[in-house]
C-alpha cells in the first residue's frame, strides 16, 4: 500500500481500512523523482498534492541573494503539501533533497473526501496540525538554542520521525543530504555545523558519515537538544530513549 506509513503509529489516530482504501483510490498517479529536483514553485496555483513515499523533501525560501532558508523537512508517510488543497497557492518552494518517490493526490479527490468521509477528514487535518507543531519546534530550536543544541534537537526530531516511519532503529538512521543541507535547517554556516558534528563525535553522542547518523547516546542527545518528542503526537514506544549504542 502507498499510504502505509501516513500517520503510522500517531497517538489516538489510525486509519480504518476503509479510510486507507479510499485514499489510496484518491492517488492519480506516482513519480519518481531525482535529487534537487523542485516540484512546486512559490506563486504556482496548485491543484493536487503531494504524498511522499522514499526519499527526503524540503519546504524552502530564497532570500534576495538567493540564499535558501529550509522551513520544513518530509520525511516518508508525510503529505508534503496538504496545506496547498484550501490554499492553492504556497509561499515557498517545495523540492527533493534525495531521490524520491512521490504519490499525487488531485485535490478534486481531496474535496470528494471532504464530503464523503468526516472521519477520514479530520485525520487528514490533523496531519496538517501535525506540519504546524514541527513548525513551532523549529522556531523554538533556532531561537533560543545554542549551535550544539540546534543540530541535536534536529537529530532527535528525526530520528524519531524515521522510527515511526520504520526506518530507523533508534540508533541509526540514513539521512541522505549533506552537512551543508544541515547548516541551511539549523541556521548556521557549513563550518560551524562540522564544528558541531566533531564535538558530538568526541563526546560520543552522534556520529554522522557518509549521510549514515549513528545515535550513540539517545538520552544525552535528547538532553543536550532540549527535545521533547510530545509535539509529533508519536506514539511513546517510537520515542523513547533506548540505552547506549553498542554499534561501531
Amino acid at each position: 500500500m502507498f499510504t502505509e506509513r501516513f500517520l503510522r503509529d500517531r497517538k489516538g489516530v489510525s486509519l480504518a481500512h476503509d479510510e486507507r482504501e479510499r485514499l489510496e483510490e484518491a492517488i492519480s498517479e506516482i513519480r519518481t523523482l531525482g535529487p534537487r529536483t523542485t516540484l512546486v514553485r512559490a506563486g504556482e496555483t496548485l491543484h493536487q498534492s503531494t504524498l511522499l513515499l522514499e526519499g527526503i523533501m524540503s519546504r524552502y525560501i530564497d532570500d534576495r541573494n538567493g540564499l535558501r532558508q529550509l522551513v520544513a523537512v518530509h520525511v516518508p508517510g508525510d503529505f508534503v503539501d496538504l496545506h496547498a488543497f484550501p490554499l492553492k497557492v504556497l509561499d515557498h518552494d517545495v523540492a527533493t533533497m534525495t531521490a524520491a518517490t512521490v504519490a499525487i493526490v488531485p485535490h478534486a479527490e481531496l474535496d470528494a473526501i471532504t464530503r464523503e468521509m468526516p472521519q477520514l477528514t479530520r485525520k487528514l487535518w490533523f496531519a496538517t496540525l501535525v506540519d504546524a507543531a514541527i513548525h513551532r519546534a523549529w522556531l523554538f530550536r533556532l531561537g533560543r538554542l545554542d549551535a550544539i543544541g540546534r543540530v541535536a534537537h534536529f537529530l532527535c526530531e528525526t530520528n524519531a520521525r524515521l522510527v515511526s516511519a520504520g526506518l530507523s532503529d533508534g540508533h541509526r538512521f540514513a539521512l541522505g543530504f549533506t552537512q551543508t543541507d544541515l547548516a541551511e535547517i539549523c541556521g548556521l554556516t557549513n563550518v560551524h555545523v562540522n564544528r558541531v558534528m566533531r564535538y558530538l563525535r568526541g563526546e560520543r553522542l552522534c556520529v554522522f558519515r557518509s549521510s549514515l547518523v549513528e545515535i550513540i547516546d539517545p538520552e544525552r542527545l535528547v538532553a543536550r537538544g532540549q527535545f521533547d518528542p510530545a509535539y509529533l503526537y508519536i506514539d511513546d514506544r517510537a520515542t523513547s530513549p533506548s540505552p547506549v549504542y553498542q554499534g561501531q
